[in-house]
């Protein structure tokens, strides 16, 4: 079996010097990999190609047979590292809490603990005959929430 460790190794390496890093490497135990990678800028087809290649060219597959998939981060997927919160700031994005609680807003910040996301909320000031809508701005830790994702709107 081809360790985990090994593909994460060269696609690393392959990908030091660019924009482009890896979110996620995966191998079940009949040699499937499947790697996950994103940039700053976006990932193209061409730039998967290009990792394929390189992979495949680091892995002898006379020694182990194996199935390679190389893709992008999913729109609308769940973040997986820090640098995917960084790059989404500024965008509005979905938080689900291990307590359940679902709220959206847009991501403000993103430290290496916790991460910030501005909410709007509607509150009725006393004496007032109308709502209002007030921004607040929460902060959790990674660990406090089951999932992260950008909210994709066509307007």
């Amino acid at each position: 079996m081809i360790e985990k460790a090994v593909v994460k190794g060269i696609v690393e390496d392959v990908l030091t010097d660019t924009d482009q890093y890896l979110v996620e490497v995966q191998v079940t135990q009949d040699n499937r990999i499947s790697v996950e990678i994103d940039s700053d800028r976006g990932i193209s087809i061409d730039d998967c190609v290009a990792l394929t290649k390189q992979i495949e060219a680091r892995l002898d597959r006379e020694t182990e047979d194996y199935e390679l998939e190389v893709g992008s981060a999913g729109i609308g997927q769940p973040f997986k590292i820090l640098r995917q919160y960084r790059k989404n700031i500024g965008r509005e994005v979905e938080v689900l809490t291990k307590e359940g609680r679902k709220l959206s807003g847009v991501l403000t910040e993103a430290g290496d603990t916790q991460f910030s996301v501005t909410v709007e909320k509607q509150v009725k000031p006393e004496g007032a005959k109308r709502k209002i809508t007030v921004e607040e701005t929460e902060t959790f830790t990674y660990e406090a929430v089951k999932y992260v994702k950008n909210i994709i709107r066509f307007k």
